[in-house]
């Protein structure tokens, strides 16, 4: 006779033999998404802390996390003898919930879609003494930060060997021998002097003949104003 098999309760599958306690708030009209976002902030955070920070976060979906972690609390100290200054939020998920699609009435006879969402917020409260001890390697992730995620998942660069002084001081020297030195032919560099000179010349002949016109112009001015005085 084959044995039949039994699902395991919903205490069974998230806290199995440990201490504590969970609350599930089901059908919260927000969009998982949002709900998300303020649940990575309170992962793995003690209650007190975490209480604190969803009593002053902006975000609307912080009252239904916040209900659901206090009563999660409640359970734990009704059921298990716990005190709330020693548990933290272990686990803390959301699940889509049943979708609610609606229509809106568009140009020419047409219909757009509008998908209502909802959510289902699971939390577990464990005590602080067993913090990570017996939890699945499955649900090990769930008990972290989300900023220890991040600094889990990156990747670690490898360490580079550092090269030996000696090589790397030789180097500079090895190449210094083997590159001859650049040296300028006497042919060209008697051409490039001569050129210069040239140059030269050639800017204070055109300075004097400047300089002549620029006399004759004034003679010629001086004599013109003399006969016109006369």
């Amino acid at each position: 006779m084959s044995k039949i098999w039994q699902r395991p309760t919903r205490r069974d599958a998230l806290l199995q033999d440990r201490e504590g306690a969970y609350a599930i708030a089901r059908h919260i009209r927000m969009t998982p998404q949002k709900v998300r976002r303020v649940v990575d902030i309170v992962r793995g955070m003690p209650v007190n802390d975490a209480l604190d920070t969803l009593r002053f976060a902006p975000q609307a979906a912080s009252e239904p996390v916040y209900k659901v972690i206090a009563s999660a609390v409640a359970n734990a100290e009704a059921t298990e003898n716990l005190r709330a200054a020693d548990l933290y939020v272990s686990q803390i998920f959301v699940d889509e919930g049943t979708t609610m699609r609606r229509i809106r009435a568009r140009a020419k006879g047409s219909a757009s879609r509008i998908l209502k969402r909802a959510s289902h917020i699971t939390a577990v409260v464990e005590p602080l003494s067993g913090r990570g001890l017996g939890i699945p390697v499955s649900k090990q992730a769930v008990t972290k930060r989300f900023s220890d995620l991040e600094a889990a998942a990156a990747p670690i660069k490898p360490v580079k060997e550092a090269k030996p002084a000696a090589k790397a001081a030789d180097k500079p020297a090895k190449a210094a021998a083997e590159k001859p030195a650049k040296v300028e032919k006497p042919a060209k560099v008697a051409k490039t002097v001569k050129d210069s000179a040239e140059k030269v010349v050639k800017a204070t002949e055109k300075a004097d003949d400047v300089v002549a016109e620029a006399t004759v112009t004034i003679d010629d001015a001086v004599e013109s104003t003399t006969e016109k005085e006369a």
